[in-house]
């Protein structure tokens, strides 16, 4: 492995105002926000004790080729990932910022994840077993588990400060949102799903499902829904070697996967305190991620 995970951000001059699961967000200014990734890594709602080396790089990295190659679906927030073009106060932390970081348009972002699902898996697997349905989404009898759905489905799901994220009906999120931008947002996750799931098949990578964030920002006097946060990485997507696919039970993944089984496989009772993770876990989970990175982008970690 390359170096000692980053955990925390420590030595940027900026006002902090938080830090989530993985990532550590500044106030750059009244316009801006400096969002790090750091090699923090969770694992069933919880930060584990450990690190994966180049975890925030490889999401930052990953989610900036992705902002360009979606830029002709819906604009964005990212200003900048050069931190020559940062605040002063961060770019004398230059050295930890490079390559894990993007300056932002600040927005005020929308208080629901929006899901695009093309197979059954995860949440809507044990869905469709209980109701045939994923969602309030009628499916065909008889589907099997990581079955590819008919046509890629919108789920939207309430964001959660902890704990899990709670799947709700269009009705609920069209009350929460308002038709307008909800009809707006549907309509963006299920183009951006199918524009990054074509360009991830012709990587040899299935995209299962994903979830994106939206914001909104005013132009004109009016507010313009854009695309926040990150976009298809391995913490927000479940990536499938498409070499592997069979149908009829789970699938080989590019994400934290061994994390979950080792968890498991030590009975962790997934209350505090958390466990740290050995050595070969960590490298064959970044592994994984630094796999799916080259595949998607067909480039080497800068």
């Amino acid at each position: 492995m390359s170096h000692t995970p980053l955990l925390e951000t420590t030595d940027v001059d900026l006002p902090l105002l938080r830090r989530g699961k993985v990532r550590d967000v500044f106030e750059a200014d009244a316009d801006h926000l400096l969002i790090v990734a750091t090699d923090r890594i969770s694992a069933f709602d919880h930060v584990l004790g450990s690190g994966i080396p180049d975890k925030g790089r490889i999401l930052t990295q990953l989610s900036a080729f992705w902002f360009r190659h979606l830029a002709h679906v819906t604009p964005h927030h990212v200003v900048s990932t050069d931190v020559a073009d940062f605040p002063a106060g961060a770019r004398r932390a230059a050295a930890v910022l490079a390559g894990r970081s993007m300056l932002v348009r600040r927005t005020r972002p929308l208080p629901v994840e929006c899901v695009a699902r093309g197979y059954l898996e995860g949440s809507g697997w044990k869905d469709y077993q209980a109701t045939g349905a994923i969602c309030g989404h009628p499916l065909p009898a008889g589907l099997r588990q990581c079955d590819r759905l008919p046509t890629p489905i919108f789920t939207p799901a309430t964001k959660a400060e902890s704990g899990h994220d709670e799947n709700i009906s269009e009705a609920q999120a069209a009350a929460i949102l308002g038709d307008e931008v909800f009809g707006r947002v549907k309509a963006l996750t299920l183009a951006l799903y199918t524009a990054g799931a074509a360009h991830a098949a012709s990587r040899g990578i299935l995209v299962a499902d994903t979830k994106f964030e939206f914001g909104l920002v005013e132009e004109g006097g009016q507010d313009r829904v854009i695309l926040i946060d990150e976009v298809l990485t391995p913490d927000s997507s479940r990536f499938w070697p498409a070499d592997q696919y069979a149908p009829g039970g789970p699938q080989p993944s590019f994400d934290k996967q061994f994390v979950r089984e080792y968890l498991e496989r030590i009975a962790w009772n997934k209350q505090p305190p958390v466990p740290s993770l050995p050595t070969d876990v960590v490298e064959r989970t970044r592994e994984k991620y630094l796999d799916a990175f080259r595949r998607l982008t067909g480039a080497d970690l800068a």
